[in-house]
Protein backbone atom coordinates (compact mmCIF):
# COMPACT_ATOMS: atom_id res chain seq x y z
CA UNK A 1 0.00 0.00 0.00
CA UNK A 2 1.66 3.23 -1.30
CA UNK A 3 0.60 6.42 0.85
CA UNK A 4 -1.84 7.73 -1.70
CA UNK A 5 -3.55 4.45 -1.43
CA UNK A 6 -3.46 5.26 2.52
CA UNK A 7 -3.88 8.90 2.48
CA UNK A 8 -7.39 7.60 0.20
CA UNK A 9 -8.26 4.68 2.45
CA UNK A 10 -7.94 7.32 5.52
CA UNK A 11 -9.99 10.15 3.84
CA UNK A 12 -12.85 7.37 2.85
CA UNK A 13 -12.80 6.62 6.78
CA UNK A 14 -13.14 10.20 7.41
CA UNK A 15 -15.84 11.36 5.60
CA UNK A 16 -18.42 9.07 7.02
CA UNK A 17 -17.44 9.92 10.55
CA UNK A 18 -17.72 13.94 10.56
CA UNK A 19 -20.23 13.88 8.01
CA UNK A 20 -22.58 11.51 10.46
CA UNK A 21 -21.67 14.45 13.40
CA UNK A 22 -21.78 17.62 11.66
CA UNK A 23 -24.08 17.22 7.71
CA UNK A 24 -22.18 18.73 4.97
CA UNK A 25 -18.69 19.00 6.76
CA UNK A 26 -17.08 16.30 4.37
CA UNK A 27 -18.14 18.13 1.51
CA UNK A 28 -14.82 19.48 -0.60
CA UNK A 29 -13.13 17.07 1.75
CA UNK A 30 -10.06 15.77 -0.17
CA UNK A 31 -6.36 14.39 1.09
CA UNK A 32 -4.84 16.92 1.83
CA UNK A 33 -7.29 17.50 4.70
CA UNK A 34 -5.90 14.37 6.21
CA UNK A 35 -2.07 14.42 6.19
CA UNK A 36 0.13 11.94 6.57
CA UNK A 37 3.70 12.22 7.54
CA UNK A 38 6.20 9.26 8.79
CA UNK A 39 7.52 8.95 12.17
CA UNK A 40 10.49 10.43 13.25
CA UNK A 41 10.52 7.51 16.02
CA UNK A 42 9.65 4.10 13.87
CA UNK A 43 8.68 2.30 17.07
CA UNK A 44 5.51 4.63 16.51
CA UNK A 45 4.51 3.02 13.37
CA UNK A 46 5.50 3.35 9.41
CA UNK A 47 2.58 6.55 8.92
CA UNK A 48 0.85 9.11 11.02
CA UNK A 49 -1.80 11.75 10.78
CA UNK A 50 -2.94 14.65 12.62
CA UNK A 51 -6.26 14.20 10.99
CA UNK A 52 -8.81 14.05 14.24
CA UNK A 53 -7.09 17.30 16.10
CA UNK A 54 -7.32 19.15 12.81
CA UNK A 55 -10.69 17.99 12.03
CA UNK A 56 -12.52 17.40 15.36
CA UNK A 57 -13.27 21.39 16.68
CA UNK A 58 -15.19 21.94 13.18
CA UNK A 59 -17.30 18.90 13.64
CA UNK A 60 -17.67 19.53 17.65
CA UNK A 61 -15.77 16.55 18.73
CA UNK A 62 -13.21 15.33 21.16
CA UNK A 63 -9.80 14.99 19.12
CA UNK A 64 -8.90 11.88 20.95
CA UNK A 65 -12.88 10.34 20.63
CA UNK A 66 -12.88 11.22 16.98
CA UNK A 67 -9.22 9.92 16.41
CA UNK A 68 -10.31 6.18 18.40
CA UNK A 69 -13.18 6.03 15.79
CA UNK A 70 -11.29 6.72 13.03
CA UNK A 71 -8.26 3.92 14.31
CA UNK A 72 -10.61 1.20 14.56
CA UNK A 73 -12.31 1.71 11.15
CA UNK A 74 -8.87 2.00 9.53
CA UNK A 75 -7.64 -1.17 11.59
CA UNK A 76 -10.29 -2.78 9.62
CA UNK A 77 -8.63 -2.07 6.45
CA UNK A 78 -6.65 -4.82 4.15
CA UNK A 79 -2.99 -3.78 4.78
CA UNK A 80 -2.96 -1.93 7.37
CA UNK A 81 -1.96 -4.36 10.55
CA UNK A 82 -2.87 -1.83 13.73
CA UNK A 83 -3.12 1.57 14.34
CA UNK A 84 -3.11 3.59 17.68
CA UNK A 85 -3.97 6.42 18.90
CA UNK A 86 -1.18 8.57 21.37
CA UNK A 87 -1.44 11.30 23.11
CA UNK A 88 -4.66 14.53 22.17
CA UNK A 89 -5.32 12.47 18.99
CA UNK A 90 -2.36 11.24 17.40
CA UNK A 91 -2.63 8.11 14.67
CA UNK A 92 -0.18 6.28 14.30
CA UNK A 93 -0.25 3.43 11.56
CA UNK A 94 1.49 0.37 10.96
CA UNK A 95 1.12 -1.66 7.56
CA UNK A 96 1.56 -5.47 7.28
CA UNK A 97 4.71 -6.89 5.77
CA UNK A 98 2.96 -7.64 2.35
CA UNK A 99 1.05 -4.43 2.33
CA UNK A 100 4.05 -2.18 2.74
CA UNK A 101 6.53 -4.70 0.79
CA UNK A 102 4.40 -4.39 -2.32
CA UNK A 103 6.37 -1.14 -3.09
CA UNK A 104 9.48 -2.73 -4.30
CA UNK A 105 7.91 -4.41 -7.08
CA UNK A 106 5.96 -1.57 -7.98
CA UNK A 107 8.94 0.64 -8.32
CA UNK A 108 10.91 -1.90 -10.50
CA UNK A 109 7.85 -2.27 -12.47
CA UNK A 110 7.80 1.68 -12.74
CA UNK A 111 11.21 1.87 -13.22
CA UNK A 112 12.17 5.17 -14.58
CA UNK A 113 8.25 6.67 -14.14
CA UNK A 114 8.48 6.04 -10.44
CA UNK A 115 8.61 9.33 -8.50
CA UNK A 116 6.65 10.80 -11.80
CA UNK A 117 3.11 12.82 -10.51
CA UNK A 118 0.82 14.99 -12.11
CA UNK A 119 0.80 17.98 -9.04
CA UNK A 120 1.65 20.37 -12.03
CA UNK A 121 -0.46 19.07 -14.68
CA UNK A 122 -1.64 21.68 -17.16
CA UNK A 123 0.96 24.33 -15.93
CA UNK A 124 2.58 25.65 -18.72
CA UNK A 125 5.96 27.66 -17.42
CA UNK A 126 8.64 29.48 -18.97
CA UNK A 127 11.94 28.88 -16.91
CA UNK A 128 13.92 31.66 -17.53
CA UNK A 129 17.70 31.18 -16.03
CA UNK A 130 21.52 31.88 -16.72
CA UNK A 131 21.03 34.73 -19.23
CA UNK A 132 24.52 35.73 -19.31
CA UNK A 133 25.59 38.25 -21.53
CA UNK A 134 27.20 37.24 -24.64
CA UNK A 135 30.77 39.29 -23.95
CA UNK A 136 32.21 36.69 -21.93
CA UNK A 137 32.89 33.10 -20.44
CA UNK A 138 30.28 31.86 -18.10
CA UNK A 139 31.33 32.44 -14.30
CA UNK A 140 30.49 30.40 -11.12
CA UNK A 141 27.55 32.76 -10.13
CA UNK A 142 26.54 31.54 -13.80
CA UNK A 143 27.23 28.24 -12.74
CA UNK A 144 24.72 28.01 -9.68
CA UNK A 145 22.12 29.24 -11.77
CA UNK A 146 22.99 26.97 -14.12
CA UNK A 147 22.39 23.81 -12.09
CA UNK A 148 19.47 24.98 -10.05
CA UNK A 149 17.73 26.26 -13.11
CA UNK A 150 17.92 22.65 -15.17
CA UNK A 151 17.39 20.91 -11.64
CA UNK A 152 13.99 22.76 -11.12
CA UNK A 153 13.11 22.01 -14.84
CA UNK A 154 13.42 18.60 -14.48
CA UNK A 155 11.56 18.30 -11.06
CA UNK A 156 8.84 20.44 -12.88
CA UNK A 157 8.58 18.13 -16.06
CA UNK A 158 8.59 14.95 -13.79
CA UNK A 159 5.43 16.71 -11.94
CA UNK A 160 3.25 16.92 -15.27
CA UNK A 161 4.04 20.64 -15.94
CA UNK A 162 4.53 21.79 -19.87
CA UNK A 163 8.21 23.58 -19.41
CA UNK A 164 10.50 25.35 -21.60
CA UNK A 165 14.04 26.29 -20.20
CA UNK A 166 15.00 29.87 -21.63
CA UNK A 167 17.99 31.40 -21.96
CA UNK A 168 17.63 35.09 -22.46
CA UNK A 169 20.81 36.15 -24.71
CA UNK A 170 21.49 40.01 -23.71
CA UNK A 171 22.91 40.92 -27.07
CA UNK A 172 21.69 43.93 -27.56
CA UNK A 173 22.77 47.56 -25.98
CA UNK A 174 25.66 49.53 -24.72
CA UNK A 175 27.60 46.44 -23.23
CA UNK A 176 27.87 44.36 -27.01
CA UNK A 177 29.46 47.92 -28.02
CA UNK A 178 31.58 47.89 -25.73
CA UNK A 179 32.35 44.32 -26.35
CA UNK A 180 32.77 45.05 -30.53
CA UNK A 181 35.51 47.87 -29.67
CA UNK A 182 36.77 45.41 -27.01
CA UNK A 183 37.33 42.71 -29.61
CA UNK A 184 38.51 45.19 -32.56
CA UNK A 185 41.20 47.11 -30.63
CA UNK A 186 43.26 43.52 -30.14
CA UNK A 187 42.85 42.84 -33.34
CA UNK A 188 44.06 46.42 -34.27
CA UNK A 189 46.99 45.51 -31.55
CA UNK A 190 46.04 48.39 -29.44
CA UNK A 191 44.54 48.67 -25.82
CA UNK A 192 42.00 47.84 -24.24
CA UNK A 193 39.39 50.80 -24.80
CA UNK A 194 38.08 52.25 -21.43
CA UNK A 195 35.07 50.49 -20.32
CA UNK A 196 35.78 47.50 -22.60
CA UNK A 197 36.93 44.37 -21.75
CA UNK A 198 40.18 42.72 -20.82
CA UNK A 199 41.30 39.24 -20.81
CA UNK A 200 43.18 36.45 -22.64
CA UNK A 201 39.56 35.60 -23.64
CA UNK A 202 39.43 38.72 -25.75
CA UNK A 203 43.02 38.18 -27.19
CA UNK A 204 41.72 34.42 -28.42
CA UNK A 205 38.73 35.95 -29.75
CA UNK A 206 40.53 39.02 -32.21
CA UNK A 207 42.67 36.07 -33.58
CA UNK A 208 39.82 33.60 -35.07
CA UNK A 209 37.40 37.15 -36.13
CA UNK A 210 40.85 37.93 -38.02
CA UNK A 211 40.72 34.02 -39.03
CA UNK A 212 37.45 34.29 -40.18
CA UNK A 213 37.97 37.85 -41.95
CA UNK A 214 41.40 37.94 -43.10
CA UNK A 215 40.86 41.53 -44.61
CA UNK A 216 38.82 42.93 -41.37
CA UNK A 217 41.52 45.65 -41.17
CA UNK A 218 41.34 46.83 -45.00
CA UNK A 219 37.80 47.43 -44.22
CA UNK A 220 35.89 51.37 -43.18
CA UNK A 221 36.06 51.90 -39.42
CA UNK A 222 32.09 51.22 -39.20
CA UNK A 223 32.46 47.71 -41.26
CA UNK A 224 35.33 46.84 -39.13
CA UNK A 225 33.51 47.29 -36.07
CA UNK A 226 30.47 45.79 -36.84
CA UNK A 227 32.25 42.37 -38.42
CA UNK A 228 34.27 42.41 -35.59
CA UNK A 229 31.53 42.12 -32.84
CA UNK A 230 29.49 39.88 -34.92
CA UNK A 231 32.18 37.34 -35.15
CA UNK A 232 33.14 37.41 -32.06
CA UNK A 233 29.46 37.54 -30.28
CA UNK A 234 29.08 34.20 -32.55
CA UNK A 235 32.09 32.76 -31.18
CA UNK A 236 31.41 33.76 -27.64
CA UNK A 237 28.03 32.39 -27.74
CA UNK A 238 28.88 29.12 -29.16
CA UNK A 239 31.21 29.10 -26.32
CA UNK A 240 28.69 29.98 -23.51
CA UNK A 241 26.51 26.93 -25.32
CA UNK A 242 29.03 24.83 -25.33
CA UNK A 243 30.09 24.77 -21.49
CA UNK A 244 26.13 24.68 -20.88
CA UNK A 245 25.89 21.47 -22.94
CA UNK A 246 29.60 19.56 -20.88
CA UNK A 247 27.82 20.66 -17.69
CA UNK A 248 24.38 18.63 -18.73
CA UNK A 249 22.54 21.68 -18.93
CA UNK A 250 20.06 21.98 -21.99
CA UNK A 251 18.19 24.79 -23.25
CA UNK A 252 15.02 24.95 -25.01
CA UNK A 253 15.26 28.43 -26.69
CA UNK A 254 17.52 30.41 -27.03
CA UNK A 255 15.84 34.13 -27.26
CA UNK A 256 17.46 36.92 -28.75
CA UNK A 257 17.15 40.56 -27.47
CA UNK A 258 17.54 41.52 -30.56
CA UNK A 259 14.26 40.22 -31.52
CA UNK A 260 12.03 42.62 -29.47
CA UNK A 261 13.62 45.88 -31.30
CA UNK A 262 13.33 44.30 -34.69
CA UNK A 263 11.02 45.61 -36.74
CA UNK A 264 8.67 43.69 -38.20
CA UNK A 265 9.33 42.12 -41.91
CA UNK A 266 6.75 43.89 -43.73
CA UNK A 267 7.28 47.60 -41.60
CA UNK A 268 5.34 46.42 -38.68
CA UNK A 269 6.29 48.04 -35.47
CA UNK A 270 8.76 46.18 -33.63
CA UNK A 271 7.99 44.53 -30.44
CA UNK A 272 9.01 47.17 -28.16
CA UNK A 273 7.26 49.25 -30.01
CA UNK A 274 4.01 47.44 -29.20
CA UNK A 275 4.59 46.89 -25.86
CA UNK A 276 3.95 50.42 -24.93
CA UNK A 277 0.77 50.42 -26.67
CA UNK A 278 -0.26 47.11 -25.20
CA UNK A 279 0.80 48.44 -21.61
CA UNK A 280 -1.12 51.56 -22.99
CA UNK A 281 -4.55 49.59 -23.23
CA UNK A 282 -4.30 48.48 -19.39
CA UNK A 283 -4.60 51.87 -18.29
CA UNK A 284 -1.08 51.86 -16.48
CA UNK A 285 0.52 54.05 -18.98
CA UNK A 286 0.65 58.23 -18.92
CA UNK A 287 2.92 60.57 -20.50
CA UNK A 288 5.08 63.12 -18.01
CA UNK A 289 6.57 66.04 -20.32
CA UNK A 290 7.97 64.46 -23.35
CA UNK A 291 8.43 61.01 -21.75
CA UNK A 292 6.26 57.83 -21.25
CA UNK A 293 5.80 56.09 -18.34
CA UNK A 294 4.84 52.98 -16.62
CA UNK A 295 2.04 53.30 -12.92
CA UNK A 296 4.16 50.23 -11.09
CA UNK A 297 3.72 51.98 -8.04
CA UNK A 298 0.04 50.74 -8.57
CA UNK A 299 1.58 47.02 -8.01
CA UNK A 300 4.15 47.48 -4.70
CA UNK A 301 6.96 48.91 -6.94
CA UNK A 302 8.71 51.97 -5.07
CA UNK A 303 8.81 53.79 -7.90
CA UNK A 304 7.31 54.53 -11.41
CA UNK A 305 9.09 53.35 -14.48
CA UNK A 306 10.17 55.16 -17.86
CA UNK A 307 9.60 53.05 -20.47
CA UNK A 308 10.67 55.54 -23.18
CA UNK A 309 12.69 58.75 -22.27
CA UNK A 310 12.19 61.97 -24.01
CA UNK A 311 14.79 62.22 -26.34
CA UNK A 312 12.71 58.90 -27.74
CA UNK A 313 14.84 56.30 -26.77
CA UNK A 314 13.50 53.18 -24.88
CA UNK A 315 14.95 52.15 -21.44
CA UNK A 316 15.73 48.29 -20.53
CA UNK A 317 12.09 48.75 -18.85
CA UNK A 318 11.02 48.76 -22.23
CA UNK A 319 12.58 45.52 -23.24
CA UNK A 320 11.95 43.71 -20.17
CA UNK A 321 7.98 44.64 -20.74
CA UNK A 322 8.72 43.29 -24.33
CA UNK A 323 9.88 40.36 -23.50
CA UNK A 324 7.53 39.54 -20.60
CA UNK A 325 4.32 40.06 -23.26
CA UNK A 326 6.07 38.08 -25.60
CA UNK A 327 6.24 34.80 -23.01
CA UNK A 328 2.33 35.37 -22.68
CA UNK A 329 2.08 35.43 -26.55
CA UNK A 330 3.70 31.86 -26.63
CA UNK A 331 1.25 30.69 -24.23
CA UNK A 332 3.35 30.55 -21.04
CA UNK A 333 1.13 31.28 -17.97
CA UNK A 334 3.14 31.07 -16.11
CA UNK A 335 6.67 32.98 -15.95
CA UNK A 336 9.74 32.36 -13.78
CA UNK A 337 13.11 34.19 -13.74
CA UNK A 338 16.03 32.91 -11.77
CA UNK A 339 18.17 36.01 -11.20
CA UNK A 340 21.41 36.20 -9.34
CA UNK A 341 22.39 37.84 -6.39
CA UNK A 342 22.75 41.32 -7.33
CA UNK A 343 19.26 41.49 -8.97
CA UNK A 344 17.17 42.13 -6.04
CA UNK A 345 15.44 45.22 -7.73
CA UNK A 346 14.16 43.41 -10.11
CA UNK A 347 11.40 41.50 -8.24
CA UNK A 348 9.26 44.35 -7.61
CA UNK A 349 9.77 45.28 -10.64
CA UNK A 350 8.94 42.36 -12.77
CA UNK A 351 5.96 41.80 -10.71
CA UNK A 352 4.59 45.00 -11.40
CA UNK A 353 5.05 44.84 -15.05
CA UNK A 354 3.02 41.42 -14.99
CA UNK A 355 0.34 43.44 -13.21
CA UNK A 356 0.49 46.47 -15.61
CA UNK A 357 -0.27 43.36 -18.52
CA UNK A 358 -3.12 42.32 -17.07
CA UNK A 359 -2.03 39.32 -14.96
CA UNK A 360 -1.50 38.55 -11.77
CA UNK A 361 1.88 39.40 -10.26
CA UNK A 362 1.10 36.95 -7.34
CA UNK A 363 0.26 33.69 -9.37
CA UNK A 364 1.85 34.26 -13.13
CA UNK A 365 5.31 35.12 -12.33
CA UNK A 366 7.95 33.78 -9.47
CA UNK A 367 11.48 35.94 -9.56
CA UNK A 368 13.77 33.63 -7.29
CA UNK A 369 16.87 35.37 -6.59
CA UNK A 370 19.92 32.93 -5.33
CA UNK A 371 23.17 33.95 -3.24
CA UNK A 372 26.63 34.24 -4.12
CA UNK A 373 28.75 31.03 -4.22
CA UNK A 374 32.30 30.47 -3.71
CA UNK A 375 35.16 27.62 -3.51
CA UNK A 376 38.05 27.48 -1.32
CA UNK A 377 40.81 28.04 -3.04
CA UNK A 378 39.85 28.28 -6.47
CA UNK A 379 41.94 30.09 -8.66
CA UNK A 380 40.61 33.16 -10.93
CA UNK A 381 40.77 32.34 -14.73
CA UNK A 382 43.51 32.84 -16.78
CA UNK A 383 41.20 34.00 -19.80
CA UNK A 384 39.12 36.55 -17.97
CA UNK A 385 41.50 37.32 -15.18
CA UNK A 386 38.59 38.65 -12.83
CA UNK A 387 36.41 35.50 -12.67
CA UNK A 388 35.86 31.76 -11.36
CA UNK A 389 35.27 30.01 -14.70
CA UNK A 390 32.90 27.78 -15.31
CA UNK A 391 34.80 25.08 -17.58
CA UNK A 392 37.84 25.61 -14.85
CA UNK A 393 35.16 24.37 -11.95
CA UNK A 394 33.71 21.37 -14.06
CA UNK A 395 37.22 20.03 -15.09
CA UNK A 396 38.66 20.69 -11.48
CA UNK A 397 35.74 19.18 -9.73
CA UNK A 398 33.65 17.14 -12.05
CA UNK A 399 30.18 17.72 -13.70
CA UNK A 400 28.93 15.23 -11.10
CA UNK A 401 30.60 16.52 -7.59
CA UNK A 402 29.62 20.11 -8.81
CA UNK A 403 26.03 19.78 -10.08
CA UNK A 404 25.43 17.36 -6.80
CA UNK A 405 26.47 20.39 -4.45
CA UNK A 406 24.95 22.96 -5.79
CA UNK A 407 21.92 21.60 -5.71
CA UNK A 408 22.46 20.37 -2.39
CA UNK A 409 21.74 23.92 -0.46
CA UNK A 410 18.63 26.57 -0.81
CA UNK A 411 19.26 29.02 -3.29
CA UNK A 412 18.63 31.51 -1.35
CA UNK A 413 21.51 30.81 1.02
CA UNK A 414 24.93 31.70 0.30
CA UNK A 415 27.23 28.83 -0.21
CA UNK A 416 31.21 28.09 0.10
CA UNK A 417 32.10 24.63 -1.34
CA UNK A 418 34.99 22.49 -0.28
CA UNK A 419 36.97 21.38 -3.15
CA UNK A 420 39.01 18.65 -0.83
CA UNK A 421 35.57 17.59 0.15
CA UNK A 422 33.94 17.11 -3.41
CA UNK A 423 37.47 15.25 -4.65
CA UNK A 424 37.12 12.58 -1.73
CA UNK A 425 35.70 9.39 -2.74
CA UNK A 426 34.60 8.85 1.20
CA UNK A 427 31.29 8.90 2.65
CA UNK A 428 32.39 11.88 3.55
CA UNK A 429 31.35 13.45 0.45
CA UNK A 430 27.89 13.37 0.10
CA UNK A 431 27.33 12.80 -3.69
CA UNK A 432 30.05 9.64 -3.57
CA UNK A 433 27.70 8.57 -1.03
CA UNK A 434 24.88 8.54 -2.95
CA UNK A 435 26.32 7.15 -6.46
CA UNK A 436 28.23 4.51 -3.96
CA UNK A 437 24.44 3.34 -3.05
CA UNK A 438 23.52 3.14 -6.42
CA UNK A 439 26.53 1.26 -7.41
CA UNK A 440 26.26 -1.16 -4.47
CA UNK A 441 22.92 -1.98 -5.61
CA UNK A 442 24.40 -2.99 -8.48
CA UNK A 443 27.42 -4.83 -7.79
CA UNK A 444 24.70 -6.90 -5.89
CA UNK A 445 22.35 -7.53 -8.60
CA UNK A 446 25.71 -8.56 -10.23
CA UNK A 447 26.36 -10.94 -7.48
CA UNK A 448 23.04 -12.25 -7.15
CA UNK A 449 23.15 -13.22 -10.38
CA UNK A 450 26.31 -14.66 -10.22
CA UNK A 451 24.94 -16.94 -7.31
CA UNK A 452 21.86 -18.02 -8.86
CA UNK A 453 19.71 -15.50 -7.21
CA UNK A 454 16.78 -13.89 -9.36
CA UNK A 455 13.56 -11.87 -9.14
CA UNK A 456 11.60 -14.97 -10.08
CA UNK A 457 9.59 -14.87 -6.29
CA UNK A 458 8.05 -12.09 -4.77
CA UNK A 459 6.90 -12.79 -1.09
CA UNK A 460 6.55 -8.96 0.41
CA UNK A 461 5.42 -10.61 3.49
CA UNK A 462 8.99 -11.96 3.98
CA UNK A 463 10.41 -8.42 4.12
CA UNK A 464 9.86 -8.00 8.00
CA UNK A 465 13.51 -6.68 8.96
CA UNK A 466 13.39 -3.25 10.75
CA UNK A 467 15.78 -2.26 8.36
CA UNK A 468 13.51 -3.54 5.44
CA UNK A 469 10.46 -1.52 7.25
CA UNK A 470 12.95 1.77 7.43
CA UNK A 471 14.00 1.47 3.77
CA UNK A 472 10.21 0.64 2.58
CA UNK A 473 8.85 3.50 4.10
CA UNK A 474 11.77 5.78 2.88
CA UNK A 475 11.05 4.64 -0.73
CA UNK A 476 7.52 5.25 -0.49
CA UNK A 477 8.18 9.11 0.00
CA UNK A 478 9.99 9.62 -2.95
CA UNK A 479 6.49 10.33 -5.06
CA UNK A 480 5.98 12.54 -2.53
CA UNK A 481 9.06 14.43 -2.29
CA UNK A 482 9.26 15.36 -5.94
CA UNK A 483 5.87 16.55 -6.14
CA UNK A 484 6.67 18.99 -2.92
CA UNK A 485 10.24 20.01 -3.67
CA UNK A 486 8.72 21.39 -7.82
CA UNK A 487 6.03 22.90 -5.99
CA UNK A 488 8.63 25.03 -3.84
CA UNK A 489 11.54 25.13 -6.42
CA UNK A 490 13.48 23.51 -3.79
CA UNK A 491 15.62 20.64 -5.90
CA UNK A 492 18.10 20.07 -2.43
CA UNK A 493 15.42 18.59 -1.19
CA UNK A 494 15.25 15.92 -3.68
CA UNK A 495 19.61 15.88 -2.52
CA UNK A 496 18.71 15.49 0.74
CA UNK A 497 16.35 12.55 0.12
CA UNK A 498 18.79 10.55 -1.41
CA UNK A 499 21.29 10.58 0.88
CA UNK A 500 19.07 9.59 3.59
CA UNK A 501 18.18 6.82 1.36
CA UNK A 502 21.43 5.92 0.50
CA UNK A 503 22.18 5.26 4.41
CA UNK A 504 18.81 3.49 5.35
CA UNK A 505 20.16 1.42 2.13
CA UNK A 506 23.80 0.73 3.29
CA UNK A 507 22.11 -0.64 6.59
CA UNK A 508 20.09 -2.98 4.90
CA UNK A 509 22.67 -4.06 3.23
CA UNK A 510 24.78 -5.25 6.31
CA UNK A 511 22.12 -6.51 7.95
CA UNK A 512 19.63 -8.70 5.38
CA UNK A 513 21.64 -10.85 3.01
CA UNK A 514 20.22 -11.73 -0.73
CA UNK A 515 22.95 -14.30 -0.96
CA UNK A 516 22.67 -17.30 0.93
CA UNK A 517 26.03 -18.31 3.32
CA UNK A 518 28.13 -20.53 2.24
CA UNK A 519 26.30 -23.68 0.02
CA UNK A 520 22.45 -22.74 1.77
CA UNK A 521 19.68 -23.38 0.11
CA UNK A 522 18.54 -19.86 -2.44
CA UNK A 523 15.26 -19.34 -0.54
CA UNK A 524 12.08 -16.67 -1.62
CA UNK A 525 13.33 -14.50 1.07
CA UNK A 526 16.50 -13.83 -0.78
CA UNK A 527 14.82 -13.22 -4.21
CA UNK A 528 12.42 -11.01 -2.41
CA UNK A 529 15.31 -8.95 -1.24
CA UNK A 530 16.69 -8.63 -4.65
CA UNK A 531 13.34 -6.88 -5.47
CA UNK A 532 13.88 -4.31 -2.84
CA UNK A 533 17.37 -4.07 -3.81
CA UNK A 534 16.44 -3.02 -7.37
CA UNK A 535 13.76 -1.14 -6.46
CA UNK A 536 16.24 1.65 -4.58
CA UNK A 537 19.07 1.26 -7.49
CA UNK A 538 15.86 2.37 -9.34
CA UNK A 539 14.83 5.50 -6.96
CA UNK A 540 18.33 6.20 -6.34
CA UNK A 541 19.06 6.59 -9.98
CA UNK A 542 15.63 8.66 -10.72
CA UNK A 543 16.44 10.90 -8.26
CA UNK A 544 20.14 11.13 -9.34
CA UNK A 545 18.70 12.00 -12.91
CA UNK A 546 16.13 15.29 -11.35
CA UNK A 547 19.58 16.52 -10.00
CA UNK A 548 21.19 16.34 -13.37
CA UNK A 549 24.22 13.64 -12.07
CA UNK A 550 24.97 10.50 -13.38
CA UNK A 551 24.31 7.38 -11.51
CA UNK A 552 27.19 5.01 -12.03
CA UNK A 553 26.83 0.95 -11.86
CA UNK A 554 30.59 0.83 -10.73
CA UNK A 555 32.93 2.68 -8.86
Amino acid sequence: MNPDALSAALLAVIAPLIEARRPGSSDGLTSADVPLERPKNRDHGDWASNAALKLSKAVGANPRELAAEIAEALGAIDGVASVEVAGPGFINIRLDAAAAGALAKTIVEAGAAFGTNETQSGRTINLEFVSANPTGPLHIGHTRWAALGDSIARLLLASGATVDREFYINDAGAQMERFGHSVLAAAQNKPTPEGGYAGAYIDELARRVLAAEPRLLELSDDEQLERARELAYRFQLAEVQSSLLQFNVHFDVWFSERTLHAPGATGEPSLVDEAVDRLREQGHVFDDGDAVWVRTTDFGDDKDRVIRRSNGEYTYFAADAAYYLNKGDRGFAHKIYLLGADHHGYVHRLKALAGAAGDDPEKDIEVLIGQLVSVNGARLSKRAGNIIEMDDLREWLGTDALRYSLARYPADSPLTLDPELLRKRTNDNPVFYVQYGHARTHNVGRNAAASGVDRSEFAPELLTHETESALLGALQEFPRIVAFAAEVREPHRVARYLEELAGLYHRWYDNCRIIPLGDGEIEAVHRTRLWLNDATGQVLRNGLDLLGVSAPERM
